[in-house]
């Protein structure tokens, strides 16, 4: 399944969420594949399409960011023709 993420970096943390991001990655666990991503005009918000078996998963990926950023998880349906 595929979802979106809306990622909505906190006050005064941006900086620290690059230097992190820089130093140890994206911290995914196994199974969660980042797909890509697109930065809003400001850079406070990404918007980040991501594939997994496992929604679980998220839980475990957040849990290394929730101080710096807060997390919309979004499951994606098909598009209608």
């Amino acid at each position: 399944m595929q979802y979106m993420v809306i990622e909505t970096i906190k006050p005064n943390s941006i900086q620290l969420v690059y230097e992190r991001f820089h130093r140890e990655g994206r911290m995914l666990p196994n199974g969660l594949i980042y797909l890509d991503s697109w930065l809003e005009d400001q850079g406070n918000r990404c918007f980040q399409l991501m594939e997994t078996d496992d929604a679980r998963l998220f839980d475990q990926w957040i849990i290394h960011w929730a101080d710096l950023v807060s997390f919309e998880v979004i499951k994606l349906g098909t598009k209608p023709e």
